[in-house]
């Protein structure tokens, strides 16, 4: 059985890891709780845009440090309204066709995501994953450190990640398919014998040609 391996954000949905932050830095209980989460996160401003241009870890460690001190209770709670007014209307028309059409072809499908595990697994639920492979929040006493257990989903570290999951499952990667939007993702997109790009920007798309990678739109648009 050959897998499909999925990026999430940019390539099944229209969100990037800053909208659900976002709903949770607004969700804060109390206004002024929001307020000083939101000031921390416009603090964080140009430390996160150049990490995101560097480094795809980098940005994810920064972002995810907003997180800190936040109960795993409210973030557990929360999910539900997170996944249904940011991620669930985001979804791109054609995302469940192509995942079924992996599913009926007897691919497993896995969800590889920056994004927190507990959205992603919401995400996997509708669109019908057999796996995801996210992101998690390091919890104490029941809070958010700001920290991200390892390994980081991010950029490069996402070709390693595949290689151990099909590793561990029995799959060959040479008969495994990989979707994404992002040039950070060539490292994940290079390590299957089939791989696809989903709404890329020029320099994807170069790349993809030159490499006789399919070229995908999910948006209903031509």
């Amino acid at each position: 059985m050959p897998a499909s391996y999925f990026d999430v954000d940019g390539t099944l949905i229209r969100t990037n890891l800053l909208h659900p932050t976002a709903f949770y830095l607004i969700n804060q209980g109390s206004p002024t709780k929001a307020l000083a989460r939101i000031a921390k996160a416009a603090f964080s401003a140009p430390v996160l845009a150049f990490s995101e241009w560097r480094d795809r870890r980098a940005f994810n460690e920064s972002l995810y440090a907003l997180y800190e001190g936040m109960t795993e209770d409210r973030l557990f709670v929360l999910a539900d309204e997170a996944y249904e007014k940011v991620l669930e209307p985001a979804i791109y028309p054609g995302a469940r066709d192509l995942v079924a059409q992996c599913k009926a072809q007897g691919h497993r499908v896995v969800f590889v995501s920056g994004s927190l595990d507990f959205l992603v697994k919401r995400l996997a639920n509708e669109l019908g994953a057999d796996d995801i492979i996210a992101n998690r929040l390091e919890f104490r006493s029941r809070k958010a450190t700001g920290k991200l257990l390892p390994p980081v989903v991010a950029g490069p570290a996402k070709a390693k990640i595949i290689r151990d999951h099909a590793r561990s499952h029995g799959l060959q990667l040479d008969d495994c398919f990989a979707y994404s939007d992002s040039l950070s993702d060539v490292p994940m997109l290079s390590v299957v014998g089939h791989p696809a790009v989903v709404h890329p920007d020029a320099a994807l798309e170069r790349l993809a040609r030159a490499n006789q990678w399919p070229v995908l739109r999910l948006d209903g648009l031509s």
